[in-house]
């Protein structure tokens, strides 16, 4: 009886399961045989379920609720009626073509944003839906419902989600319509406060009096994507936040209008206005953070820290700016010829 294969699961792991199997067998049951009906049995639309319950106590609400619609709108209505030990690589090779071609595209729910892309399909859809559906397989290798996965190995589209930087002279023109917005508006603070700190909208919509630190200078953020997260930050910042109006009966920075005890949720609506007055109709939110990673590598920050300052776990991540780390590292390679070759005369 195979429990599980070294490096995914520990050997304390394994030892907690050899106990339970061999109980079973003593009490005159058969775990093997059992596993092989259930291999042959289970399909794809329970594995998912098994999946969704027991495989993704590590993830955060946010990501569950994305992991669960890419399911729902892909997996299940392409997969779901195949057994787990049949689905091959052909089957994933399919899958992906079938998700990039739209074969499961659907109107946006109304819950979702308008131009939602995972219910558009597309190739960065499938390639993102394929990396899940290799994860639900790994999953079912450690529990033993197959001895491989099949997705390793499947050539993926690049995933090519746009990286758009603003410009100085693209800031400036931002700066100019944010100056003109009311001194009190929370959407230009918050749109501010995004450019100078790389967070994510959430992170300072849902900002916390409590969560500054004056002294130390720093944001301490406990629940983010990727969990707890420091932000320093300096005196421009400071003084920011420090001129924004207090809600006595409110422990967040930018409160909701109808209701002190919960935070500001409209930069998503206020941001699109704002971009277009100041004609960046193709900026995304999202873009002042790949603005801020890219400003501090102009400015001579490395990899390493772009990534500790976002708050990335993985180092891949943080590869996506690595194309402008070499800019970075190309002009350093100018500069120091430059020199050297001035020494030399």
């Amino acid at each position: 009886y195979k429990i599980g294969r070294h490096g995914v699961i520990t050997a304390d792991q394994a030892r907690a399961e050899a106990l339970q199997i061999l109980s079973l067998a003593a009490r005159g049951e058969d775990p093997a045989g059992e596993r092989a009906e259930q291999r042959v049995a289970l399909t794809i639309d329970e594995l998912c379920d098994l999946y969704l319950a027991e495989g993704m106590g590590t993830k955060k609400a946010s990501t569950i609720q994305t992991d669960t619609y890419r399911i729902d709108r892909h997996i299940r209505p392409l997969l779901g009626k195949k057994t787990v030990a049949g689905v091959t690589r052909s089957d994933v090779e399919r899958f992906l073509r079938d998700v990039a071609n739209g074969k499961t595209a659907a109107k946006p729910e109304k819950a979702r944003k308008r131009t939602d892309p995972m219910a558009r399909g597309g190739k960065g859809t499938a390639t993102r839906t394929v990396r899940l559906l290799g994860g639900i397989l790994t999953f079912a290798v450690t529990r033993g419902l197959r001895a491989d996965n099949p997705v390793r190995g499947v050539k993926l589209y690049k995933d090519n989600q746009a990286q758009r930087f603003l410009s100085p002279e693209e800031l400036s023109r931002l700066g100019a319509v944010l100056r003109e917005q009311p001194a009190d508006s929370r959407g230009a603070a918050i749109i501010r406060l995004l450019v100078f700190t790389g967070c994510r909208k959430g992170e300072i919509e849902k900002l916390r009096w409590s969560e500054i630190d004056w002294d130390t200078e720093c944001l301490r953020l406990p629940d983010t994507k990727t969990g707890h997260k420091i932000v320093p930050v300096n005196a421009l910042i400071l003084d920011l936040l420090k001129a924004l109006p207090r809600h006595e009966a409110s422990p967040f920075v930018f409160p909701a209008s109808n209701n002190p005890q919960k935070h500001y949720t409209g930069t998503a609506t206020f941001w699109p206005r704002i971009a277009e007055k100041a004609g960046l109709t193709d900026v995304r939110l999202h873009d002042l953070r790949h603005t801020y990673a890219s400003n501090g590598l102009r400015e001579g920050l490395s990899l390493v820290e772009i990534g500790r300052l976002l708050g990335h776990k993985d180092v891949k991540t943080t590869a996506q700016y690595a194309h402008l780390a070499e800019d970075q590292l190309r002009r350093g390679v100018d500069k120091s010829t430059s020199s050297l070759a001035r020494a030399l005369g």
